[in-house]
Order: C-alpha cells, then sequence, then structure tokens
C-alpha cells in the first residue's frame, strides 16, 4: 500500500529547502541558545518564518532530550480551517528537508476512535504551518534515533471542550517517553491584525506589549487554566495558539499538576513605536517534571 506523504509546503518560503542549509542554520541557533532542563516533557514554541522564530525556537528545543524520547505530540492552532473540535492526520509520514518523520498511526487511529476528533484533508494539513514550522527542529534534534510523531491541529475550542481534550489527552503526560510541542506565537499588534492595545504608562508600544505578553506568561506559569482564560478574556491578546495551550495546561491539572511551565525566552518581530508599526512576538517556555 502506498504510504501517504505530507509535503513540506512551507520549505523554499518560510524556510530553506536545502537540507544541508537548514541543518547549518539550526546548528547554529542551537549552539547560541543557552537553556538545558533535563528534566523537560514538552514546550511552548513559535512558529513564524525562520527569520523571526528559528533564533527563539532555539531556546525551547534545545531542552529536547532524544535518548528519552519515543514520540512526539505537536498540537498547533488552526489558522485557515475553521473548525470547533481538534483534527488528526491522515498521513502516514511527514517531509522535511532533513528527512521524513513517521507518524504514529495505531495511536492516532486509537484517539479518533474516541469520537472527539475529526480528519484533516491533506489540503488543511498542508496549508497549515503551525505544526510544520516544529517539524525540522524535532527532526534536528532527534537525529538518528527512531520515534514517531502525533500532530494534532486545534480549532476554535472553548474552555470546556480544551477541559475535555486536556483529560483525554492527560494519561500520556505519564509517559516520560512522550514529548509535546506546544505551537504558538503571542501578541500580533498592530493594523494587520486589527489589534492595538496600549499602555502608555508601561512606556513605547513595544514595552507595553512586553509587559502584556509578560502577563500572559505568567498566567500560563500559575498553571491555573480559568486564570489563563481571564486574562485573555481581560486583554484580548492575539495569542494564536491559545487554545492549544489552553489544552496542555489542563492535561497537566487533570494528569496531577506534576509538571510545572517557566518561560525561558522573549522576543519579538520588530519593535513598535506608533499605530503605523507592527509585530509578532515569541515567548518561549519549558514545561517539565516537578
Amino acid at each position: 500500500m502506498e504510504q501517504k506523504t505530507r509535503l513540506a509546503s512551507h520549505a523554499g518560503s518560510w524556510y530553506s529547502e536545502d537540507g544541508t542549509h537548514l541543518d547549518q542554520q539550526l546548528s547554529g541557533w542551537l549552539t547560541i541558545a543557552k537553556t538545558t532542563d533535563d528534566s523537560a516533557r514538552g514546550i511552548i514554541s513559535p512558529h513564524a518564518g525562520y527569520s523571526y522564530s528559528g533564533p527563539p525556537a532555539a531556546y525551547g528545543f534545545k531542552n529536547m532530550d532524544k535518548n528519552k524520547i519515543k514520540r512526539v505530540f505537536v498540537i498547533g492552532p488552526s489558522h485557515h480551517h475553521y473548525f470547533t473540535r481538534c483534527a488528526l492526520s491522515k498521513m502516514d509520514r511527514y517531509d522535511t528537508p532533513l528527512g521524513d518523520i513517521i507518524l504514529d498511526k495505531p495511536l492516532i487511529d486509537t484517539l479518533h476512535a474516541t469520537g472527539k476528533f475529526d480528519w484533516m484533508s491533506k489540503s488543511v494539513d498542508e496549508d497549515e504551518h503551525s505544526i510544520e514550522m516544529q517539524l525540522p527542529y524535532i527532526r534536528k534534534m532527534m537525529g538518528d534515533r527512531p520515534f514517531t510523531l502525533v500532530p494534532i491541529l486545534v480549532g476554535s475550542t472553548d474552555a470546556s471542550t480544551e477541559k475535555a481534550y486536556g483529560e483525554l489527552l492527560s494519561p500520556y503526560l505519564d509517559d516520560e517517553t512522550n514529548f509535546f510541542v506546544i505551537s504558538s506565537d503571542f501578541c500580533h499588534w498592530g493594523k494587520r491584525f486589527n489589534y492595538f492595545h496600549y499602555d502608555e504608562s508601561e512606556g513605547e508600544i513595544y514595552e507595553s506589549i512586553e509587559k502584556l505578553d509578560r502577563d500572559g506568561m505568567t498566567a500560563i506559569e500559575t498553571l491555573q487554566p480559568d486564570g489563563f482564560y481571564a486574562y485573555l478574556k481581560k486583554t484580548k491578546n492575539t495569542i494564536c495558539g491559545r487554545h492549544p495551550i489552553g489544552i496542555f495546561m489542563q492535561m497537566i491539572k487533570a494528569a496531577g499538576n506534576k509538571q510545572t511551565i517557566r518561560f525561558v525566552h522573549y522576543a519579538q518581530s520588530s519593535k513598535c513605536m506608533s499605530q503605523r508599526d507592527s509585530s509578532v512576538s515569541y515567548a518561549v517556555g519549558v514545561s517539565s517534571s516537578k
């Protein structure tokens, strides 16, 4: 039976399609990143084009220990296809310029059998970048170690739906051979995004954006999903991966709060000084066993 492969549809535009060049880029960014945590079980990682998100993402991926990991879950938001649940891939493998990644078909089928998940079409799968942008780093960090991938695309879920998914997925947190990559950028500010939150008491616009993001990061670090939801309701911060983050927080809660989340790096695509400017923020978090 012919293998179904998801093409690396954003290679050559969002990141290099040349495997040698891409490998050198990732190596350089990982060398600069100083963060290491041997007990890391997951990360919150940005997903913009690598010219922006590549260097920050290294601060998260540096914590992957290939000697412990056998399966990687990537949970990312849907940017183009509207739905209100989570969706799974029908592919057998995902292509990257650094080599293919094999999907965990038995587990994916088990998850789908719960009746809680939709299927992604191949076009939806390949149109979406939030999962794909994590793959070269995963392939790089795992090297020649065998592992499988479980990609989960998250729609516009509400708090009760995220709680249900958190409870469903929480048993997988107990297996230390599983690693979780939660895909999210943080504040999208400016006319492009129709978001102009600005607290002048914080200084320049970019300083206000950072304070806004750091308040969100603090809410996530408390591991209280309701607190994070209250923050989002109050600020309307345009954190595109807020639903995957909400699910991950609910997973940790349902599993008995045996993990922590701490943010280790923060960056902005540019420093907004006026209403004509725009920027996207990148906050990198590491989840570790207590």
